[in-house]
């Protein structure tokens, strides 16, 4: 897929901006506070319409405005595509081709991103709050389905958690609700973890292979998806919702006391090991980083796997953070096959003698000029 036109209006500190006839790559320069990342940030939130940095809508809106309001023209292999998304107070409205999408998850994945940020390098070292966000933005562009169950997910442990949070006494009515709460919990639960197994075994197979080639087949990098219940091979649904409702009346009383959902999916966590070894507490500095490059990297791979073309490439401020070496692995990767978002904030940042044609823009608070 390829952008060919972007505009935005009352978005961060853009009063209105309209970018066209973009290349493969695409370069801008500026210094600190100027704009650069809110670019990729709206590219990113046509996207999945959310931020990777704010979980606020109100933020995305210009100081005194009301909305703000972005759009895009997009060529895939079926056709060109317009999306435009609006965002208020009251919510966000999502059109394609000027349809309005009735839910946001039909608007999502069609505009594939990637996104290689410095701060996803807590991907690696992070909490596993982190890693589970990377988990579900990443299946969520590909598998609409799965953003379903995640959002029934979040509601009924909402409900489930404010139920354990009230005084409990053991009455027939809270046992009733509990058990159905469990059930609603561990339906969509166990889809969940199915698809995000699923997701970890075909990134495994990419990153594995990506890893070996950046350190010359030194290093062999395995992803272990390490879940709250049951065994982490494990993809039977039957099975999986077998072992879901028995910890959860293993945990019964414990949740009770401590008023808190404890097992489920929005517990599990995602393990990196380099040789075997720990990544998070055993690898250096390096090997976080190229582990990180190499998730990137394998996204871009299993993207085009699922949806039979590559997506966007937004690398914001991150090509400064890596040595020459992995500089021109990323580069190498990218050039020619993916278009690409890159910014820096200066040329001398970057091996540029490696972006071949690429487009440079200027960027300086909130004015964009080529």
């Amino acid at each position: 897929m390829f952008v060919k036109e972007m505009s935005m209006e009352h978005y961060r500190n853009y009063e209105g901006l309209n970018l066209a006839d973009f290349g493969n790559v695409n370069l801008f320069i500026g210094q600190n506070a100027q704009g650069k990342t809110n670019l990729l940030e709206a590219i990113l939130v046509l996207a999945l319409t959310k931020s990777h940095r704010t979980n606020k809508d109100k933020e995305l809106i210009q100081f005194e405005n009301d909305a703000a309001h972005l759009s895009m023209h997009v060529d895939k292999k079926y056709g060109p595509v317009q999306l435009d998304l609006r965002i208020s107070n009251q919510g966000k409205k999502a059109k394609i081709n000027g349809l309005e999408q009735r839910k946001l998850s039909d608007f999502i994945g069609t505009l594939n991103v990637v996104m290689f940020a410095p701060e996803d390098l807590e991907i690696v070292k992070g909490t596993p709050g982190v890693r589970r966000r990377f988990l579900d933005m990443e299946i969520g562009q590909v598998q609409p389905s799965y953003l379903y169950h995640l959002q029934q997910y979040q509601k009924v442990l909402l409900q489930r958690n404010n139920m354990l949070k009230q005084a409990w006494n053991g009455a027939a009515g809270q046992e009733t609700m509990l058990e159905i709460w469990n059930e609603q919990l561990a339906g969509h639960g166990v889809k969940i973890i199915k698809k995000r197994k699923q997701f970890i075994k075909k990134l495994q197979n990419w990153a594995e292979t990506i890893h070996q080639g950046i350190t010359n087949g030194r290093e062999s990098l395995q992803l272990s998806y390490i879940p709250s219940f049951g065994e982490a091979e494990e993809e039977d649904e039957t099975v999986l919702l077998d072992q879901f409702m028995i910890k959860l009346s293993q945990m019964k009383e414990q949740e009770i006391r401590r008023g808190m959902t404890l097992t489920g999916p929005h517990r599990d966590d995602l393990a990196f090991y380099i040789n075997d070894k720990e990544v998070q507490t055993y690898g250096s500095q390096g090997q976080q980083r190229t582990t990180a490059l190499s998730l990137k990297l394998a996204e871009i791979e299993l993207i085009h796997e699922e949806i039979g073309e590559y997506p966007v490439l937004l690398l914001d401020d991150v090509l400064s953070e890596l040595d020459p070496y992995r500089q021109t692995q990323l580069i190498e990767t990218f050039q020619s096959k993916v278009q690409t978002f890159i910014t820096a904030t200066g040329i001398e940042s970057i091996n540029a003698s490696k972006l071949q044609d690429a487009v440079i823009y200027h960027v300086h608070d909130g004015q964009v000029k080529s």
